[in-house]
């Protein structure tokens, strides 16, 4: 079996083709789920904590330098903490948003398997031991 037929038959076993389907379909959710925080969540918490942007907040450790005819310009040397808390709200709220639909989802399969099956239908032998029976009366009732 040659390399290229190994490939082939490991790339097309459903794992690998689900798995693949599951990576570009959670990549299209995270856009949506970043959109949600980032638009929708995100908005009236800054107005309720005074219209603080998190992602301004940062401390200069170096500024920068003009360039002059002999030196280059030098950028300044930031550490942009802010940007590092509004990561961790984002992924705290989008935990959490992933969390309550998991949950969701959970229930759903739960009442779906709480849903009362019908009773097996009777097996021939069943069938044929009723049928026996139903003669029997018959046969005393006359």
């Amino acid at each position: 079996m040659s390399i290229l037929s190994e490939f082939k038959a490991f790339a097309m076993k459903g794992n690998v083709v689900d798995m693949a389907v599951g990576i570009i379909i959670g990549a299209a959710f995270g856009k949506i789920v970043t959109s949600f925080v980032g638009d929708v969540i995100m908005p009236p918490i800054g107005l309720l904590i005074g219209g603080v942007d998190f992602s301004d907040l940062a401390i200069v450790l170096r500024d920068a330098v003009a360039a002059t005819d002999t030196t280059a310009a030098v950028p300044a040397v930031v550490l942009s903490y802010g940007k590092f808390i509004q990561t961790i709200l984002d992924f705290t709220i989008v935990a959490f948003a992933i969390f309550m639909g998991v949950k969701a989802i959970n229930k759903l399969k739960r009442e779906e398997a709480a849903a009362p099956e019908e009773p097996p239908a009777p097996t021939a032998e069943q069938l044929l031991l009723g049928e026996i029976r139903d003669l029997l009366k018959a046969q005393q009732n006359k």
